[in-house]
């Protein structure tokens, strides 16, 4: 699982990569330059770290994600839940809904996919 564990600048590199992929380095250079300010040599470090850690591809000069978004979210999302509220999803959920109103459509939403999970 380790192996989805993004920083913050890396996860937002990736998802340039996700939003566009599959990319040509050239193409990628120039999106981390407007998106994330980044020189060349920045974005082909970053590049050649991640490729390196397994997270990319960079074959023939085009880069593809190694495993999906929602593998890095998943992850992520587990790994607060674990350290923050002791893998308690409902002391996750007191905390975020405190004081917030769902909407109909929200809590519609919400419903369903605890219905589906508990199946």
């Amino acid at each position: 699982m380790e192996k989805y564990k993004l920083f913050d600048a890396e996860y937002k590199f990736v998802s340039i990569i996700w939003d566009n992929e599959p990319v040509n380095s050239t193409e990628l250079v120039k999106l981390c330059a407007d998106k994330l300010g980044w020189k060349k040599s920045t974005t082909y470090t970053v590049l050649k770290k991640l490729c390196k850690r397994g997270v990319l591809q960079n074959k023939d000069a085009t880069v593809t994600a190694l495993f999906k978004r929602e593998d890095v979210q998943r992850y992520e999302s587990r790994a607060v839940l674990e350290k923050t509220f002791g893998g308690s999803l409902p002391k996750f959920l007191t905390a975020f809904l405190n004081g917030r109103k769902l909407s109909e459509q929200e809590a519609g939403e919400l419903k369903r996919i605890i219905e589906e999970a508990s199946k």
